[in-house]
């Protein structure tokens, strides 16, 4: 589970890290969330890796994961990070700083 899924450009301007512990509901819950929330408002301009740490426990450290499934922010700067399965798409926005998707009809009413 530790491929790297990119979108759009070669150096897209959102890099995402999740941190899961195998294949569990919560995990696989985090990335269907996150795949949602990244397809609605950041299409075409993000890439995600998922990290196993039961394959790769080692690569917690580097990021300072403490619990999982935890989000890591990398790019753009400063990183952020969101603990839990993503569900509250509000509060992923929030976290990542993503200003919600308008509608470019809407944007220009």
């Amino acid at each position: 589970m530790s491929a790297t899924r990119a979108t759009g450009a070669t150096h897209p301007e959102w890099q995402l890290k999740l941190y899961v512990a195998g294949h569990t509901a919560k995990s696989m819950a985090a990335l269907d969330n996150l795949k949602h929330i990244c397809e609605t408002h950041l299409a075409g301009r993000y890439s995600i890796e998922v990290v196993d740490l039961l394959v790769n426990p080692q690569l917690a450290a580097g990021d300072q994961i403490l619990a999982v499934p935890t989000l890591v922010r990398k790019v753009p700067e400063p990183m952020r990070k969101i603990i839990g399965d993503l569900s509250n798409e509000e509060r992923v926005l929030v976290g990542l700083d993503v200003r919600p998707y308008v509608p470019s009809s809407a944007r220009a009413r």
